[in-house]
C-alpha cells in the first residue's frame, strides 16, 4: 500500500509525502492545515459558498409571495421568530457537526452509529434534487438564450399561439343602463349600442396571456399530463447539458475551483436584484405593488392562524437547506478553530435579509405590470413556476429594452440555481472522498465528471414533454418529508443520544469556552423548541397531505405511487442501516443497541493536535487503515 499517513492520525503543520497517488491532489493546497481533505483557500470562499447554497430560487419565487399572502409586513414577525426558533438552531447544529469531525454527511454518523441511515437520507435526497434542480436551470438558459431578441417572443400572441391567447382581458358580458333600466347582455351588445358596463359588472372570457402560452406551448411543449410522455425536448436537453457543463467545470478542482467561482455567482445576482429595485421603483403602479407585498397596513390579525406559523416554519426551514448535508459537506472543509458560530449567524441573516429585499424588486415591478394591463395586483401575483416563467416574464416585456431586463432577470437565476447547484454536487463527491479518499486523490476530475454525466441522463426524463410534471413530483415528495424526517432524527439523535451537553463541549473545543448564559438560548432551542416545531411541521404536512396536482392538472394514480415509492427509497436506508449495525454488534440485544448509541472508537477531531485530552484515546487506536469500507452493513468504521 506504500508509505501513507493515516487518516485521523494526522498532525497539524506538517507537511505529509502522499505518495500512494503519485499526483497531486488539485483539492488539497500546500498551506491546508488538513493535508489529507483539503481547507478552503480562504474564509471568504467559504461564506460565499454557504450564502450561494443556502440563497437560492426560493428566495425570489416563494418568499415575497408568502409574504403578500399571510399579512404583508406582519409575516415578518412568525419569519423571524421561526428563523431564530428552527431556522438558526439547525444551521448552527450542522455547521459544528462538519467543521468538528472534517467529515462528510454519511461519515459523520461516526458520532452515532445507530443512525447513520440519515445521513444516507440526506445524500440521496439530495440526488434526486440536484437532478431536477439543474433542469430549472436549463429552463432559465433557455429564457437566458430567448432574450437575445429584438422582441421578446412572449410579448405578443405570435404564431403558436391559439385563440385564446390575449394581451389584454376580454369583456364577455356585463351590466349596463338602457333606457333607464339595467340590463345584463353581452359585451358585443354594449359596445354596439354604445352603452358602458357598470363597475364590477363585468365578466371576463377565459383568456390566456403571451406568456402562459409560450410557457406551456413552446418553452416546455408541456403534454397533457404525466400519461403522456411525448418526446425530449431538444432544446431544454442541451440548456440541461450546458448546464451540467458549467457546473462540472467548476468544481473540478473541488473546492479550491468552486470556492472561486462563487465569488461571482454569490454575489452579482445582488447586483441585478439592485437594478431591478431601482428600475422597478421608477415606474408606475410600484408603489402599488409594494403596498400589496408589505402591505399598506399589514394585516396583524394573519398572526392568529396557524397556516401563517406553518408558512413561515416550512419556508425558513427549507431556504437555509438544512438536513440536506450540503452544511455538513461544505463546513467539513474548515480549519478547526474557525468560528462557526458567526459564520452560522451571518449567512442565515444574509439569506433573510435577501428574501426581503428579493421581494421589493418583484413586487415593484409586477405593480407597474397590474398598472399597464388594468388588473389588480392580485392577479398577476404568483409563485414558483409561474412567477418565475410567466408572470414576472410578462411584466418584463411591458418595460422599454425589454430584452435587457429580461436577460438580467434570468441570469440572476441561473446564478441563484448554479451556487445552490455547486454545493449539492460537492455533497456528493465529499461523500465519495470521505469512501475513497485514496482513489478521490487520483480521479477526482474523472469521478466528477461521471456524476455530473450520470444525473444528467437521469434527468433527460424531466426534459421530456412531461418533463415538468416529473420536476414538480419530485420537488413535491422528496424535498418535503425526506428532508423532516431527516431533521428530525438528526437533532434527536445528537442532543439526546450523544448528548447535547455533550455536544456543546465539542462545539468550544473549536471556538473556545463559552458562559452558561451563552448556551442558554442554545439548550432550549436544541432540546426542546426546535425539535417540537420540527414535529409540528411534519405531522401538519402529513395531515394536510393532498395528491400531487401540477396546476389545474391532477396526477394520476401511478404518478403518486411513484412519489411515495421515492420518499420510500429515501428513507427506508435509516431503518435497514440501524437493523444491519444492530446485527453486526456484540452482546444481547440491549447491549448492541446500547453499543450502536455510542460514537464509534475513531470519532473525534479529524487531526491530533485538535484532539487535547477528551478525544486523546483516538490516538491510541491500532494503526490500520481507517477509510471506511463498504460492506453489507454500510460502511465500517
Amino acid at each position: 500500500m506504500g508509505m501513507l499517513s493515516l487518516p485521523g492520525f494526522l498532525s497539524c503543520g506538517k507537511k505529509k509525502d502522499f505518495s500512494l497517488s503519485n499526483g497531486k491532489d488539485a483539492h488539497v493546497g500546500g498551506s491546508d492545515e488538513n493535508s489529507e481533505r483539503g481547507n478552503w483557500s480562504s474564509k471568504g470562499d467559504y461564506l460565499l459558498s454557504m450564502v450561494g447554497y443556502a440563497v437560492g430560487l426560493g428566495n425570489v419565487w416563494r418568499f415575497p409571495y408568502l409574504t403578500y399572502q399571510n399579512g404583508g409586513g406582519a409575516f415578518l414577525i412568525p419569519y423571524t421568530l421561526m428563523l431564530a426558533l428552527a431556522g438558526l438552531p439547525l444551521f448552527f447544529m450542522e455547521c459544528s457537526l462538519g467543521q468538528f469531525a472534517s467529515l462528510g454527511p454519511i461519515s459523520v454518523w461516526r458520532i452515532l452509529p445507530l443512525f447513520q441511515g440519515v445521513g444516507i437520507t440526506m445524500v440521496i435526497i439530495s440526488t434526486f434534487v440536484a437532478i431536477y434542480y439543474n433542469v430549472i436551470i436549463a429552463y432559465a438558459l433557455y429564457y437566458l438564450f430567448a432574450s437575445f431578441q429584438k422582441v421578446l417572443p412572449w410579448s405578443d400572441c405570435f404564431s403558436w399561439a391559439d385563440e385564446f391567447c390575449s394581451k389584454t382581458r376580454l369583456v364577455s358580458d356585463c351590466n349596463a343602463t338602457l333606457d333607464g333600466e339595467i340590463v345584463h347582455a353581452n359585451y358585443s351588445f354594449i359596445t354596439s349600442n354604445n352603452l358602458t358596463c357598470m363597475n364590477g359588472t363585468m365578466n371576463y372570457k377565459p383568456v390566456q396571456f403571451p406568456s402562459e402560452q409560450y410557457w406551456n406551448k413552446v418553452a416546455l411543449q408541456r403534454s397533457s399530463g404525466l400519461n403522456e410522455t411525448g418526446h425530449i425536448v431538444w432544446y431544454l436537453a442541451l440548456c440541461l447539458l450546458l448546464s451540467w457543463m458549467i457546473v462540472g467545470a467548476a468544481l473540478f478542482k473541488g473546492i479550491k475551483s468552486s470556492g472561486k467561482v462563487v465569488y461571482f455567482t454569490a454575489l452579482f445576482p445582488y447586483v441585478i436584484l439592485l437594478i431591478l429595485l431601482v428600475r422597478g421603483a421608477t415606474l408606475e403602479g410600484a408603489l402599488d405593488g409594494i403596498e400589496y407585498y408589505i402591505g399598506r397596513q399589514s394585516n396583524i390579525t394573519k398572526l392568529m392562524e396557524a397556516e401563517v406559523w406553518k408558512d413561515a416554519a416550512t419556508q425558513i426551514f427549507y431556504s437555509l437547506s438544512v438536513a440536506w448535508g450540503g452544511l455538513v459537506a461544505l463546513s467539513s472543509y474548515n480549519k478547526f478553530h474557525n468560528n462557526c458560530y458567526s459564520d452560522a449567524i451571518l449567512v442565515c441573516v444574509t439569506n433573510c435579509v435577501t428574501s426581503v429585499f428579493a421581494g421589493f424588486a418583484i413586487f415593484s415591478i409586477l405593480g407597474h405590470m397590474a398598472f399597464v394591463s388594468e388588473r389588480p395586483v392580485s392577479e398577476v401575483v404568483d409563485s414558483g413556476f409561474d412567477l418565475a416563467f410567466v408572470a414576472y416574464p410578462e411584466a418584463l416585456s411591458k418595460l422599454p429594452v425589454s430584452p435587457l431586463w429580461s436577460f438580467l432577470f434570468f441570469f440572476m437565476l441561473l446564478l441563484l440555481g448554479l451556487d445552490s447547484q455547486f454545493a449539492t454536487i460537492e455533497t456528493l463527491t465529499t461523500t465519495i472522498q470521505d469512501i475513497y479518499p485514496e482513489v478521490m486523490k487520483k480521479l477526482r476530475m474523472p469521478i466528477t465528471l461521471g456524476v455530473c454525466i450520470s444525473l444528467f441522463l437521469l434527468g433527460l426524463t424531466c426534459v421530456t414533454q412531461a418533463g415538468i410534471y416529473w420536476v414538480n413530483l419530485i420537488d413535491h415528495f422528496c424535498a418535503g418529508w425526506g428532508i423532516l424526517i431527516a431533521a428530525v432524527l438528526e437533532i434527536i439523535g445528537i442532543v439526546y443520544i450523544y448528548g447535547g451537553n455533550r455536544f456543546i463541549e465539542d462545539i468550544e473545543m473549536m471556538i473556545g469556552k463559552k458562559s452558561r448564559l451563552f448556551w442558554l438560548w442554545w439548550r432550549m432551542c436544541w432540546f426542546f423548541i426546535t425539535p417540537v416545531l420540527l414535529m409540528a411541521i411534519l405531522i401538519w404536512s402529513l395531515v394536510t397531505f393532498s395528491p400531487p396536482s401540477y396546476g389545474s392538472v391532477p396526477y394520476p394514480a401511478w404518478g403518486t405511487a411513484v412519489g411515495w415509492c421515492m420518499i420510500i427509497f429515501c428513507v427506508i436506508w435509516i431503518p435497514i442501516l440501524a437493523i444491519l449495525k444492530i446485527i453486526k454488534a456484540e452482546g444481547n440485544l440491549v447491549q448492541r443497541i446500547v453499543s450502536c448509541c455510542r460514537p464509534t472508537a475513531n470519532w473525534g477531531p479529524y487531526l491530533e493536535c485538535h484532539r487535547g485530552e477528551r478525544y486523546s484515546h483516538v490516538v491510541d487506536l491500532k494503526k490500520e487503515k481507517e477509510h471506511e469500507i463498504p460492506t453489507v452493513s454500510g460502511f465500517v468504521y
